[in-house]
């Protein structure tokens, strides 16, 4: 049998076909290893990916949860009266289940609220002058109110001593919850709740070098003794307002009161020559059809910028009010904080006015003499006499002096506190001379001649188409250095200067007649 012989040729086709096929095969393995290696970095890397982004997530939750905390802790440590006074927070009932009431005082230790204990250990909150500190000091059944409302941490929770404490644990009894002592004066608060006597009205006095209460008064007013026997009885009348604070919440027109501010603006927008203003008085101003008249037609004949005011020109001021910048005069307005927060703990409303560009010539005529849509409260006006007298600095008004336990160690004190400037001391100083000459030769005379120098502004606010009027006065003495700031309204009474006038010269009387 014969053999075909293989050329070389032929032999080294078939090997380099081989070699082909096995770098063709291991390029695809190569291939296949490489796939399998992206694939493996790729999935590598997206778990790390995740990783990454679960740490990050989880570190943002827990820095959100931390801050979190932290702002709880600092709300509880800053806030703890808050919490504590709310009504659903439980731990008051429980530190009113060891603890009675603490008594509220006046500034010399006169006893204003108390709680009472019979045999059987039954509590009985007392008001020992009963309807005179009604609206200030308030009630706390039913609710809370004033004093009562403002001093509850204090008043519920207790500094006695570790032995009373103990003491008391055994025998079963409550221990004596701390006292809070007021800047109230009983003298000066009998003598401003007998001179409002039958009138619905309000009075504020207060010290104008510290900002505290010495005295606020609302008519009609009270007996906290009997809150929970007339409770339904004043709830259910809904015309009835005696449980409303006139002195805080009270919203009345403030007549020719409001020409302190309008003097104000008349001497910011007119600093070098507002000394040379005059006017001839005519019983009336008119623009266009609208007319403005001085109380009871009143002929001032020639004035001058100090006379317009210690006469209560309405004229004069209508003039003036008309010639003003008015949206200078809001800015102004708004630095006296109406339409603003007060500074002040006590419940109260906001007082409004408005002198926009918007406003018609008739409606600034009305505002620039306290008229037309202004309101004011009588704590708010006191605010703005207080930073008059005190050279354009206003101290927050304050009624709570200090905390003592059972045995009159000191818990907590409470210190003057400046809220700011509301006008420079020249502007004050101006105002204050404008004042002195209110009751030196204007509307208020019957201030002067006394033992000590005061100074002032009436108003009689129209409050209806009839011409009725509300009786205004706020001030301060003595005028060279005003030591106490007293302001009165006195419901549909009429002349400032004969109603209001005569209440202001009994309390500035009783003031400086006990130092």
């Amino acid at each position: 049998m014969s053999t075909k012989p293989v050329s070389p040729t032929q032999t080294q086709k078939e090997t380099e076909i081989n070699s082909d096929v096995v770098e063709g095969q291991e390029k695809e393995a190569g291939k296949s290893q490489n796939l399998k290696k992206g694939k493996k970095e790729k999935k590598n890397r997206g778990l790390a990916g995740n990783w990454r982004e679960v740490f990050l997530t989880g570190g943002f939750f827990c820095l959100l949860f931390m801050f979190a905390m932290g702002y709880l802790g600092y709300f509880a440590a800053t806030s703890e009266q808050e919490m504590i006074n709310n009504s659903y927070n439980s731990r008051q009932e429980i530190l009113l289940s060891r603890n009675y009431r603490g008594a509220i005082m006046d500034r010399n230790g006169e006893i204003l609220a108390e709680t009472t204990l019979d045999d059987q250990q039954h509590e009985s909150r007392t008001y020992p002058y009963a309807n005179l500190f009604a609206h200030i000091v308030g009630y706390s059944t039913k609710g809370r109110m004033g004093v009562e409302a403002l001093a509850n941490y204090y008043l519920i929770n207790t500094n006695t001593s570790l032995s009373n404490k103990a003491a008391n644990d055994m025998a079963g009894l409550k221990n004596p919850g701390d006292n809070v002592y007021t800047t109230l004066d009983v003298k000066i608060q009998q003598v401003a709740d007998s001179q409002l006597d039958i009138y619905k009205g309000a009075i504020v006095v207060t010290e104008v070098s510290t900002g505290k209460l010495l005295a606020l008064v609302s008519h009609p007013n009270f007996d906290p003794n009997k809150i929970e026997t007339i409770w339904e009885s004043l709830v259910e009348n809904e015309t009835s307002s005696v449980l409303l604070n006139r002195a805080t919440q009270g919203l009345y027109p403030p007549g020719s009161t409001f020409k302190m501010i309008t003097a104000l603006e008349y001497i910011r927008q007119n600093p070098d020559t507002y000394q040379d203003y005059s006017y001839q008085c005519n019983g009336y101003f008119k623009v266009g059809s609208h007319r403005i008249n001085c109380y009871h037609g009143t002929n001032h004949g020639a004035v001058d910028f100090e006379r317009s005011f210690a006469r209560s020109c309405n004229s004069s001021f209508a003039n003036i009010g008309m010639g003003l910048d008015r949206e200078k005069f809001e800015d102004t307005l708004e630095g006296l904080l109406f339409d603003r927060q007060l500074p002040i703990s006590l419940t109260y409303n906001r007082s409004s006015t408005t002198a926009s560009g918007k406003m018609s010539d008739a409606e600034m005529m009305q505002t620039s003499i306290g008229q037309g849509k202004t309101q004011i409260t009588p704590i708010h006006l006191n605010m703005i006499t207080c930073a008059i007298a005190n050279g354009g600095v206003l101290m927050k008004p304050y009624v709570i002096d200090h905390v003592e336990n059972d045995r009159g160690n000191i818990v907590k004190t409470f210190q003057p506190e400046s809220y700011g400037r509301l006008l420079s001391e020249k502007e004050a100083n101006i105002l204050k001379d404008m004042m002195v000459a209110v009751v030196e030769k204007g509307t208020a005379t019957n201030l002067a001649g006394r033992e000590y120098t005061a100074a002032g502004k009436t108003g009689s606010a129209e409050y209806n188409d009839k011409g009725d009027s509300h009786a205004w006065f706020t001030g301060f003495a003595p005028a060279e250095n005003p030591e106490i700031c007293v302001t009165i309204i006195v419901e549909g009474a009429g002349s400032g200067g004969d109603y209001a006038v005569p209440i202001a010269r009994r309390i500035f009387d009783a003031y400086f007649n006990q130092k």
